[in-house]
C-alpha cells in the first residue's frame, strides 16, 4: 500500500470516530497519532498523558512540549500502578498492569463526557512482538488507528518527517519499569536509579542507549555505532563512577549493544505464550 494511501486511511478512520481520547506519552507513534487526531478533529480530541513514575521526567517535560508546539489539546492524569502488587512483582504480566490501570483511569476520568472512544500508539510492527499491553487495550476496547491504517514504525517515522515534527528520528524509548530484570520488585528508589543512570549517559552524549537493572549490578547497552565512544578507559571510569554512586556495585557495558526488549529474551516461552494467548 502506498503511504499516502495508509495516511488518508488514518485520517478518515478519525473522522469516521467523530471524537477520541489518545493515550500519549510523547513518543513518535502516540505523538503521531495525536498530531493527525488534533489536525482531522480539532477540539473533539484529547491527549491523555500519564503522570506515572516509569516515565522519566525529562520525557514527560518534552511530551509536554511537544503538545504545546503543536496546540495539541492535553490533560495530565496521575496512575497509580506501583500501588498494585500484580505489577510490582514484575512478572511477565506488568504491561499488561500498567496499560489496565492507564485506560481505567482514562475511563473513569472521561466517562459520561462527549469523547465516545479511546486510542493509542500500536502500529503494524507491534502485533508481532511480546507486548502483553495489547491484552489491556483489547479488553478495555481501545482502538488503535495507526495499525489499523497499515502504518509500519517506518511509515510514522517518515510522515512525521515530511509533516516537519522533530521526533520524526526521537530513539524509541519504553517505559522505565522495562529496564528492570523480571522477579525484581519496581519501587520508585529503582525507578530513580535508572532514569538518573540514563540522564547520564545523555548528558555524555550517547543517543540510544538503555541502563538495565540487576540489582547490584546494571548492565549498559549502547548502539552499537555509539559503542566506539564508550570503549575508552576515560569514559569508562566516568561512568563506573557516576553508576556506583547511584548504588550500582558493578558495572557492565553490554558487548551485544543496544537492542529493544531484550529483558524478554530470559523470558521462558510458555511465560510468553501464556499472555499472548489471553
Amino acid at each position: 500500500m502506498e503511504l499516502a494511501q495508509k495516511q488518508s486511511n488514518l485520517e478518515d478512520r478519525l473522522r469516521q470516530l467523530g471524537s477520541v481520547l489518545v493515550a500519549y506519552s510523547g513518543g513518535i507513534d502516540s505523538a503521531y497519532l495525536a498530531y493527525v487526531a488534533h489536525r482531522v478533529l480539532g477540539d473533539a480530541m484529547l491527549a491523555v498523558l500519564a503522570d506515572s513514575a516509569s516515565l522519566s521526567r525529562a520525557h514527560f517535560a518534552d511530551a509536554l512540549r511537544f503538545a504545546e508546539e503543536h496546540s495539541v489539546p492535553i490533560q495530565v492524569l496521575a496512575t497509580a500502578e506501583l500501588e498494585d502488587p500484580e505489577y510490582v512483582k514484575n512478572d511477565a504480566t506488568r504491561c499488561f498492569h500498567c496499560k489496565d490501570e492507564l485506560f481505567s483511569v482514562m475511563e473513569k476520568a472521561h466517562r459520561g463526557s462527549r469523547f465516545q472512544h479511546l486510542a493509542y500508539g500500536m502500529n503494524v510492527d507491534d502485533r508481532g512482538e511480546y507486548r502483553p499491553g495489547q491484552q489491556a487495550a483489547t479488553e478495555h476496547g481501545v482502538l488503535a488507528p495507526l495499525a489499523e491504517a497499515g502504518l509500519t514504525k517506518q511509515d510514522i517515522r517518515t510522515l512525521a518527517m515530511q509533516a516537519g515534527l522533530r521526533i520524526w528520528d526521537k530513539p524509541a524509548s519504553a517505559c522505565l519499569s522495562s529496564r528492570v530484570e523480571y522477579g525484581r520488585p519496581v519501587t520508585r528508589e529503582v525507578l530513580q536509579q535508572v532514569e538518573d543512570g540514563e540522564a547520564f549517559l545523555h548528558q555524555m552524549g550517547f543517543r540510544q542507549f538503555r541502563v538495565r537493572h540487576h540489582g547490584e549490578m546494571v548492565r549498559i547497552e549502547i548502539a552499537r555505532e555509539e559503542m566506539p565512544r564508550a570503549l575508552n578507559m576515560e569514559t569508562m571510569d566516568r561512568v563506573t563512577s557516576a553508576f556506583r554512586a547511584l548504588g550500582f556495585k558493578y558495572v557492565t557495558l553490554d558487548c551485544e549493544g543496544y537492542r529493544s526488549g531484550s529483558m524478554n529474551a530470559i523470558l521462558p516461552v510458555e511465560a510468553i505464550r501464556s499472555v499472548n494467548l489471553q
